[in-house]
């Protein structure tokens, strides 16, 4: 009969806090024990006797002096969900998700995929107990995966907050008036995310492209178009002289 595993999170950022919640839904229903900073270190000594996982929600620099400081005598194994940290000290399973303030609905988190070390255990051991999609991720490209996360995730919000900020105070207009553009624009990259860039760009309307660009004078935004339209246009000769050379091949 398979061992019931019994987990222990560390940390109470929104990590930690999604995964209790996860770990409770009557769905999965995981023994679980949440231990943060704020409660007694005599709690974590003795929660740690019993678990056999312990997962660590909690900084990236945090991660290897706790591990040295708290979890050296334990044979527990141990789960970190850095995307970008490679440590003997735990095995890394990034969940390829964004976590708010809010908790989701318990249907969602199942469906998050986890991106585990190359060299981590089977997901059934490193995280038994979980029905959630995964894959191996080569710990040389981790840097790499986690900066194009964050880039497509955390700077597009930048961007977004950026058109809502300008939609309120300088218009007048609630932000809800882009919404229906960005579900838009979402749903286009999910259906087909080839094609689904619109635009001066795509339309090579470089007069357009000025404009815009002219219209940014002394925003720092002025220099974050410029590079996107490098970036793009280096990107598309890139992938033009790679299609070239397939033909000729």
């Amino acid at each position: 009969m398979r061992q019931v595993p019994q987990y222990l999170i560390i940390g109470n950022g929104r990590v930690a806090r999604h995964l209790c919640h996860y770990f409770s839904s009557p769905e999965i229903h995981l023994p679980c024990r949440h231990w943060h900073r704020a409660l007694p270190e005599a709690q974590l000594r003795d929660w740690k006797k019993e678990a056999t996982h312990i997962l660590l929600a909690i900084s990236d620099g945090a991660i290897e002096p706790f591990c040295d400081a708290h979890l050296k005598d334990t044979p527990a194994v141990k789960v970190h969900f850095s995307g970008s940290l490679v440590t003997d000290r735990a095995c890394g399973a990034h969940p390829l998700m964004t976590f708010g303030t809010a908790l989701y609905p318990a249907e969602k988190y199942p469906a998050i995929p986890f991106l585990i070390d190359d060299n981590a255990p089977d997901f059934a051991a490193l995280l038994p107990g979980l029905p959630n999609p995964h894959a191996r991720l080569p710990r040389v490209q981790k840097a790499k995966y986690h900066a194009l996360c964050v880039m497509a995730g955390n700077f597009s919000c930048i961007l977004w907050q950026n058109l809502f900020s300008f939609l309120e105070s300088d218009l007048g207009l609630p932000p809800e008036t882009a919404h229906m553009y960005l579900q838009q624009q979402t749903e286009n990259l999910k259906a087909d995310p080839r094609r689904a860039l619109t635009g001066p760009l795509v339309r090579g309307d470089d007069a357009t492209i000025a404009r815009n660009i002219a219209s940014l004078a002394g925003s720092p935004f002025q220099d974050v178009y410029k590079a996107f339209v490098a970036a793009w246009r280096q990107g598309n000769r890139q992938n033009n002289s790679t299609h070239e050379r397939k033909k000729i091949s």
